[in-house]
């Protein structure tokens, strides 16, 4: 591959990958799988919370997010699973951490985004956004999604095409500010089902939006715990 090529991307092509980098992407794509696979395997009960990286501490949905990190860990003894970095990521940890719960976070190297959060006592950092997505939502008894950005609404999409193709269980998908979520609802309605006919109007029972950290500690609760995902077909 040319020097061009590697700094100029608009000029890169398939013809341009060769054998060993695709070799060397295998591998690494195989350990972070493997590694990321025997990590989740030291935590089989964990609920794993999402949110925007740039939410500050003073903001109200970081406080809820701590409170309830803090919750899942003290009420329910879950571990509490994030992407270890900053915002509704370090408020879950944090409130795991406070609470002498476990605390996990699986990172991701960005440019501009790599350091793990201080409350995460174990770790895993991954190159390939793909590979740490599967594991964040591969084995978790709950979703919890605050608000976010693209990557926020990447992760809940791709959890909610998980539950309605049957890749994994029913479990439940908690989407917590309705200021924030309920306009998500009816665009869904509006220009999903009832526009588009883009979904069945049964899929809106895949999520439930609340503001009460009671009621998502209820949900989180009467989840029914399970080890299907060692025994994928």
């Amino acid at each position: 591959m040319s020097d061009n090529n590697i700094h100029n991307e608009g000029e890169f092509t398939k013809a341009d990958i060769h054998q060993g980098e695709i070799d060397k992407h295998i591998d690494r794509i195989t350990h972070e799988f493997r590694e990321g696979f025997e990590f989740l395997k030291a935590y089989p009960k964990s609920v794993t919370i999402f949110g925007s990286s740039l939410v500050k501490n003073d903001f109200e949905s970081y406080k809820n997010a701590e409170l309830l990190g803090g919750r899942i860990s003290r009420e329910i003894g879950y571990a509490v699973m994030t992407g270890g970095g900053p915002g509704i990521m370090e408020a879950a940890n944090k409130g795991a951490y406070d609470a002498d719960g476990m605390s996990l976070g699986l990172n991701i190297s960005l440019p501009h985004e790599h350091i793990t959060n201080a409350y995460v006592r174990h770790s895993l950092k991954f190159s390939y956004f793909f590979a740490r997505k599967t594991m964040l939502m591969f084995a978790s008894e709950a979703y919890v999604f605050f608000p976010g950005g693209f990557g926020t609404f990447d992760e809940l999409f791709s959890v909610l095409v998980l539950i309605q193709t049957g890749k994994i269980p029913r479990v439940p998908v908690i989407l917590f500010d309705s200021k924030f979520w309920d306009p998500f609802k009816k665009f869904v309605i509006d220009s999903m089902e009832k526009s588009y006919d883009a979904i069945d109007p049964k899929d809106l029972n895949l999520f439930e939006i609340t503001d009460s950290l009671d009621r998502a500690i209820e949900i989180i609760k009467k989840a029914p715990v399970s080890e299907w995902w060692r025994n994928i077909n």
